[in-house]
């Protein structure tokens, strides 16, 4: 498929730049692949189409607030950080983002909070990379502590640039599920569960299990080749533990539903198959690139939120649903005046 496919206008007023006042309020459009149906109901509703022995496969992964303003050493100009991934625990080494980047070099020292926190920069990696060390003595603990106090919750760019990010952000660019920390931006499909809506499911008899990913920027980088083929995906991080492909497996050989919640999990889930098409207990790095026409061996149902033209979770969205129906639904989707983008409506496809 080409980049091209994937154009469509969206009013930038169905851009939601807040969450819902409660999170699992949200609309939800469900989309039937067998039929075509599409029906609008409320994200709480999603109880009604799931049952005993039917497993959700969650995200666990947590946000922290990886993006950081500080100063330059001598200068003291304005400079903003944000923490991509950690590549040394023991010396403190980061890969970041920075901007402005022409204004910082190699052996720079940055300051951050009141000087509480200082960095020096050791390497360029792109354009706008820098490898960092951090020059703090304390234990991976207490630095953790220093960022979360010190840094801002990464909210996504499109977003960032309509608004500051809120102390409210905090919670709510978050799952109620969120344990394994290490993402730079959160399993949105997520953030529509609560914890009563999760005990709700439990006492139905649905199973709701994890699998952690820990989401990167390249989830939200624009795709720049028109061969969709030609695009490389970043590698993320992933973890799949045993109790988890138990539940799965269980589910699959009952011919019960497997419900992939958010894109990261789908693709987490069809990055670990067995020879015989079932879940493996697996962790590594996945670079996997879901886009139509595709075969998915593990999950038989999606819930995802409404996404960006040309974005490649809106790709993923489609790979899933089949590319005519998801466009349809999204033609829908404007009409009806859906919200989009990270804090806007569901999306469920079976």
């Amino acid at each position: 498929m080409k980049l091209s496919d994937f154009k469509f206008d969206l009013p930038q007023g169905l851009i939601s730049l807040h969450p819902a006042e409660n999170r699992d309020e949200s609309r939800l459009m469900v989309v039937h692949r067998d039929s075509g149906e599409i029906e609008h109901l409320a994200f709480k509703d999603i109880l009604n189409y799931f049952d005993d022995g039917d497993v959700f496969v969650v995200n666990d992964t947590k946000v922290f607030p990886a993006r950081m303003y500080g100063n330059k050493e001598k200068t003291g100009a304005k400079i903003e950080v944000f923490l991509l991934r950690e590549l040394n625990a023991e010396y403190k080494l980061w890969d970041v983002l920075v901007d402005p980047a022409r204004k910082i070099r190699v052996g720079n020292k940055l300051y951050f909070g009141d000087g509480e926190l200082v960095a020096e920069v050791i390497d360029n990696t792109t354009s706008r990379g820098r490898t960092i060390r951090f020059l703090f003595d304390g234990s991976n603990e207490e630095f953790y502590k220093m960022v979360d106090t010190l840094g801002e919750t990464p909210l996504p760019t499109v977003i960032k640039d309509k608004r500051d990010a809120v102390e409210a952000d905090r919670e709510r660019y978050q799952t109620v599920y969120a344990e394994n920390v290490g993402a730079v931006a959160a399993p949105t499909a997520g953030m529509h569960f609560t914890k009563q809506l999760l005990k709700r499911l439990e006492i139905k008899g649905v199973d709701v299990s994890p699998i952690t990913l820990h989401i990167g920027l390249g989830t939200f980088r624009q795709v720049e080749v028109e061969d969709l083929t030609k695009h490389k995906m970043d590698s993320e991080n992933y973890q799949i533990l045993q109790p988890t492909v138990d539940l799965v497996n269980r589910a699959i050989e009952n011919k019960k539903r497997v419900c992939a919640v958010g894109t990261t999990v789908l693709k987490t889930l069809e990055s670990s198959v067995t020879a015989n098409n079932m879940l493996k207990a697996s962790e590594g790095w996945t670079d996997k690139f879901l886009i139509p026409p595709a075969e998915f061996k593990i999950a038989n149902a999606l819930i995802t939120n409404f996404h960006l033209p040309e974005s490649i979770l809106l790709m993923n969205a489609a790979s899933f649903a089949g590319y005519d129906l998801l466009m349809k639904a999204y033609k829908i989707a404007i009409k009806e005046k859906y919200k989009f983008f990270s804090y806007g409506d569901a999306m469920l496809i079976l």
